[in-house]
């Protein structure tokens, strides 16, 4: 299955590179690819324009952020035992979205990379490096905390409650958000900015890979190697602390992991919703709830499945290019009800 989803998500790169407002043909994407690994410099006209310098960095951050989110929310079901989390359900995204905005509008995103969200000068004027990426990150994780103690009051733990927990916090973040983003002053980058908080990857540099190709297979490794200890929790805390996993120190993992990938996320991509729903269902669906093999397939449906969404985005509409979040929540609202629906109905 992974051999099969690799070569499919080599396939989907491949398309997401040659179709566009100007379409080139598989064999020239990669022609141009191997002449600039050789170290050939680059050939006149726009090909290799088009190809090096646009489409291939938006492909491969298109495919780093659909892996990552993918993991994002493999690992935050586990940690909630919620098949019904999500990073943007629960808040995380929002939280993530807020932090960043503040840098942007109060300028501590000044402090970020040399290339931004939207080119070279990144959202008004700010780069969107480390600096934004370390301001999602803080965002995230105080969003998650918040909704994680409001799930936690009286001392139980209601699943539904941290949902709604998470809806509520989510909503009032987005709106406080929003207010930031009126406060820039400048209506062609407000329109940006809210453009970037509903998805978008047209952004997409190679400096703006440099974050998520570190923090992507990173976040891999760690839950990877704590995969066992996550198939306990998914049993409930005494079932794992009696096999030994120590509950707490777990915890405190995933919630510092989760919120790093999703602020590194956000800052490269905006708020991108529910793939990190849907992804885990759809490999539960096929390889069970083992997080040993599930983690490493999430992440290889979530580039697939966001590679293919973003070239949905950029043809479908002539002349003008949707939002990748618009799609992804078109997808991801009816695969929600549908997981309420049979929740509700087998008495969950």
């Amino acid at each position: 299955m992974a051999a099969g989803l690799l070569l499919a998500l080599l396939v989907a790169l491949t398309a997401a590179v040659s179709l566009g407002a100007t379409d080139i043909a598989p064999g020239e994407v990669w022609s141009v690819v191997l002449r600039r690994l050789g170290g050939e410099p680059p050939r006149p006209g726009t090909d290799d324009l088009i190809v090096w310098q646009l489409r291939i960095p938006r492909a491969l951050l298109a495919a780093l952020v659909g892996a990552g989110l993918g993991l994002v929310g493999t690992a935050t079901q586990a940690l909630v035992r919620n098949p019904l989390a999500d990073p943007y359900l629960l808040g995380i995204s929002n939280g993530a979205s807020l932090g960043a905005v503040a840098a942007i509008v109060l300028g501590a995103g000044a402090v970020a990379g040399a290339e931004g969200l939207f080119g070279a000068g990144g959202v008004l004027g700010l780069g969107g490096g480390l600096g934004l990426s370390l301001a999602a990150f803080a965002g995230a994780l105080a969003a998650f905390a918040l909704v994680w103690t409001l799930a936690r009051r009286g001392g139980g733990f209601a699943p539904l409650r941290l949902v709604l927990a998470g809806v509520g916090i989510g909503q009032f973040l987005a709106g406080f958000t929003s207010y930031l983003v009126l406060q820039a002053g400048d209506e062609q980058q407000t329109r940006g900015v809210l453009f970037w908080l509903m998805g978008s990857l047209g952004g997409a540099t190679w400096g703006t890979l440099v974050l998520p190709v570190l923090a992507v297979p990173a976040g891999l490794l760690v839950l990877q190697a704590r995969a066992r200890a996550l198939n306990a929790l998914t049993m409930g805390d005494e079932t794992a602390a009696s096999v030994g996993v120590d509950v707490v120190r777990l915890r405190r993992l995933l919630f510092v992991v989760t919120s790093l990938l999703t602020g590194v996320l956000v800052a490269v991509s905006g708020a991108v919703a529910f793939v990190g729903l849907m992804v885990p269902h759809l490999c539960r669906l096929i390889v069970g709830g083992d997080h040993r093999r599930l983690l490493p397939l999430a992440a290889l449906t979530g580039a697939l499945l966001l590679v293919v969404v973003d070239i949905v985005c950029r043809t479908a509409m002539d002349g003008q290019e949707l939002p990748v979040g618009v799609v992804t929540a078109l997808i991801g609202a009816p695969v929600l009800l549908y997981v309420l629906d049979r929740r509700l109905g087998a008495g969950a």
